[in-house]
């Protein structure tokens, strides 16, 4: 099985919300070298200071889609596993779509491309998204679910997973995509194309009030994104996950309107919530079904969503404050 000791190790969007996380965890690791790039989009720099402590972390300020720029720090950092998790976002997309398309699918296209051509093996762990399936079909929703994307964020995630499962065919790389679910957790942004968790505390602590779109009886599977980022490097880890496209969900359905009122209890908010209209592509239903990664990995969800919100809430209240 591979292992991480002595590895140089790349990952992409390394300084946005996820892709932090997952480099704590790599330098739990004995990897040799770990450098992150990112173009601070959406990342902040801020979020590297843990890994910053390290000797054998690097950040780069590059954006993905420059493909000269990747090559060269992947040749000249002497990369061995990819790990990519730059994404434009989906509140992004709505506002941007041909550019947001275009960018995703660039970045996957560019990072394929180098790992094809690479004078070494160099293996590539993809980031996926639930949004690919659309609103469930059925529950769980297992890896053979319809893509039914409905926002071009989501249409852009189906589209580089195919491109790098068509690599994976026709080429022979090295890889496995993993699928999160809806993450959550400390340092999620919380600005202007923030998710519903972190936008709904930020309008708590400034004094606004919560806001449901729709009835809030959609639900979302929400997984904590320190179990994300440590199930992804038990992928690469794992020989048996090449070729695979893997959920990594809670397996539990919560509708937003319970995520938003459990939110106000935690910061003892008890004045009104403002409903909105339906906001557009918002599916209605998502529960992941991991019998995959359960078979796989053994995989299970360590943070139960409870405890998960309470240290998520916390977080925001010392950080933004």
């Amino acid at each position: 099985m591979p292992e991480m000791e002595g590895k140089n190790v790349l990952v992409t969007g390394g300084a946005g919300f996820i892709g932090s996380h997952l480099c704590d965890s790599l330098l739990t690791e004995p990897v040799s070298k770990l450098v992150a790039v990112d173009n601070l989009f959406l990342g902040k720099e801020s979020n590297l200071n843990d890994a910053k402590q390290d000797d054998r972390f690097i950040f780069r300020n590059l954006d993905v889609t420059n493909y000269e720029g990747l090559r060269d720090t992947i040749v000249l950092c002497d990369i061995d596993v990819i790990f990519h998790f730059a994404v434009i976002p989906l509140e992004a997309s709505l506002e941007k779509p041909r550019w947001s398309f275009e960018q995703n699918v660039k970045m996957t296209e560019n990072i394929s491309e180098i790992v094809r051509t690479a004078d070494k093996k160099i293996t590539l762990i993809a980031c996926s998204s639930s949004e690919v399936y659309g609103s469930a079909l059925y529950t769980p929703m297992d890896e053979n679910h319809p893509l039914l994307p409905h926002t071009p964020y989501a249409a852009s995630k189906a589209a580089s997973d195919l491109l790098v499962y068509s690599y994976y065919k026709t080429s022979g790389i090295d890889t496995a995509i993993v699928r999160p679910f809806n993450n959550y957790g400390p340092r999620q942004n919380e600005g202007s194309y923030a998710g519903v968790i972190p936008k709904t505390i930020k309008r708590i602590l400034d004094g606004h009030k919560p806001v449901i779109y729709d009835d809030g009886k959609q639900t979302r599977d929400f997984i904590y994104v320190k179990d994300t980022a440590d199930w992804t490097v038990g992928i690469y880890k794992n020989d048996n996950t090449r070729g695979e496209i893997i959920n990594l969900a809670s397996g539990k359905q919560i509708p937003i309107e319970v995520v938003i009122k459990g939110i106000c209890k935690e910061l003892n908010y008890n004045g009104e919530i403002e409903y909105r209209e339906k906001r557009p592509g918002d599916v209605r239903k998502h529960e992941g079904c991991v019998r995959k990664a359960v078979k796989l990995l053994n995989f299970n969800a360590n943070v139960d969503y409870s405890e998960g919100i309470k240290q998520t809430v916390q977080w925001y209240v010392n950080n933004c404050t």
